[in-house]
């Protein structure tokens, strides 16, 4: 077992400085380099194709193939200066510091980043979750020594069911309604595909229709090899669709765009949808507890597993997980980044999901046991 680590400071420190924080957010001076900025710099490395994550403007990228290829598709093909492929596990030398990426299991090509440097191990989450998911690489667990973890689901009320239950939901309801449209809320980029997947999983084999948003990136989903079935735009026949399946981004749904389908039953599916009052304000009449980030329980598994001594806990419900932290006898602290927010896909995304934790900020006092 590693000894117990002194009380943090700024920067983790080993020979000089590993990793601290800049406005720009995560930096390693000794790489020279930023890990998902939240504005242009000259080197960064990007965890995955989430917009809260990766965004235009770098003068160079180094990410897997997969997150270059949704960033040219959301940015365009001169998103940033140049472009460097990180094949999974590979070895880089930066500066004074070796990094490699890692499967995170969070949206196709979503990896987490592994700084080694002076004989210490720092990974850094990105988003991740460890359910499973057919549409990308499933998380590998990494031994560190510092783990810098998201929290977007870092409170007690947050445990994700079994992805297979909130499908036959879905589908009961398709069963029930079958003269109504069922509107799906997914956002563009990793939910959309999965839900896909997971319906053909579950045996629906008919045409499932797409808000234009969605097209392109489940056709590079396709190309990839994940398998999604029959999809066709929605295009000018939103009256014809009674009785199918449309997917579109969550925020269509209060939008007139949602109207030309008559009578439809509104769905979301995202993890916030497990508060009451979080499934109202989304307008889901068939709230699905689905996520593509850990919850409460994996996040708490993951911190022990990796067997790190010193937690930094970012970009969500940072104060519980420290909390929890500090009652296994591991130094932690919050990083409050800015600019990172839910899921990646929307601007107003962290002032909306500020307003949701503030709301269910008193469940952080509830069942916050050991990970076992």
């Amino acid at each position: 077992m590693r000894p117990a680590t002194t009380k943090p400071t700024p920067t983790v420190t080993t020979g000089g400085d590993i990793l601290t924080l800049t406005p720009a957010g995560l930096y390693c001076p000794r790489g020279d380099f930023h890990v998902d900025p939240v504005r242009p710099v000259a080197r960064a490395l990007i965890t995955h194709g989430h917009a809260d994550h990766a965004r235009a403007g770098h003068g160079a990228v180094l990410a897997s193939r997969q997150t270059l290829d949704i960033m040219a598709i959301r940015y365009g093909e001169d998103f940033a200066g140049s472009t460097q492929v990180a094949l999974p596990g590979e070895r880089i030398r930066l500066g004074e510091v070796t990094v490699s990426f890692h499967p995170a299991g969070h949206v196709l090509g979503s990896m987490q980043v592994l700084i080694e440097a002076g004989g210490r191990r720092i990974a850094i989450s990105g988003d991740y979750k460890r359910q499973a998911d057919p549409t990308c690489a499933p998380f590998e667990l990494i031994e560190c020594d510092v783990f810098i973890t998201e929290a977007t689901f870092g409170l007690p009320v947050f445990r994700h069911p079994p992805v297979a239950g909130e499908i036959d939901k879905l589908l009961a309801s398709h069963r029930l309604f079958d003269q109504r449209t069922h509107l799906v809320g997914a956002y563009s980029l990793g939910k959309a595909q999965r839900l896909i997947a997971e319906l053909r999983a579950r045996g629906y084999g008919r045409m499932i229709y797409l808000h234009g948003a969605l097209v392109r990136l489940c056709a590079y989903y396709a190309e990839q090899g994940v398998g999604l079935g029959p999809l066709e735009p929605v295009g000018e026949r939103a009256r014809d669709l009674a009785g199918e399946i449309v997917l579109c981004p969550p925020g269509q749904l209060a939008d007139r765009w949602a109207r030309r389908f008559g009578d439809p039953v509104t769905a979301v599916a995202s993890g916030w949808v497990r508060v009451r009052a979080r499934a109202r304000q989304r307008g889901a009449e068939l709230p699905l507890v689905i996520s593509d980030h850990a919850d409460w329980d994996d996040l708490r598994k993951t911190i022990v597993e990796t067997g790190a001594r010193e937690i930094w806990v970012t970009h969500g419900a940072e104060e519980a997980l420290v909390h929890w932290c500090g009652s296994q006898g591991l130094d932690a602290r919050p990083l409050n980044l800015i600019g990172y927010g839910d899921e990646g896909d929307t601007t107003d995304a962290v002032e909306r999901e500020a307003g949701t934790l503030a709301e269910i900020r008193a469940d952080a006092t509830a069942g916050t046991g050991s990970a076992t």
